[in-house]
């Protein structure tokens, strides 16, 4: 009788430790960039991102290591979509890894300022990049 439970044991110590490893990979779900709007101050203004993730802990702050920050169209373009980067275009303000969004000397308006994870392979140079989890806020240049 030993033998027959220490045989049944063995493989479903084997399929619980599997199911466990399973569910515990953590993965960024959504990105909150703060403020939602903003006003640049001298032409420049800093952004911050928030991450939810599946797993404890969870919201945190987010980095650089974490998510690629982007430019996106001016919220006065015809059709304008706050999920992409301009790419090749000239954009509205750059953005650079920290967050801080620096408007463009001849960019007066709003634009959309994103932080989020790339898509692999979804670099498009003329139509910028398409993030996988994004979140973004609206930048006024006066």
């Amino acid at each position: 009788m030993t033998a027959f439970c220490s045989r049944s044991i063995g493989p479903l110590l084997l399929l619980s430790l599997a199911a466990l490893s399973c569910g515990s990979s953590r993965h960024l779900q959504s990105v909150t960039v703060q403020p939602a709007t903003a006003t640049a101050q001298n032409g420049q203004f800093q952004f911050a991102a928030t991450g939810m993730f599946s797993a404890p802990p969870s919201p945190v702050t987010l980095t650089s290591k974490d998510i690629t920050w982007c430019s996106g169209e001016s919220t006065s373009s015809p059709n304008a979509n706050p999920n992409t980067c301009v790419g090749n275009v000239v954009p509205f303000a750059a953005v650079d890894q920290t967050g801080m969004a620096t408007c463009s000397p001849l960019s007066h308006g709003s634009g959309y300022i994103l932080a989020g994870t790339q898509s692999v392979g979804s670099m498009n140079p003329d139509g910028g990049s398409q993030f996988k989890v994004s979140g973004y806020a609206t930048l006024t240049c006066p």
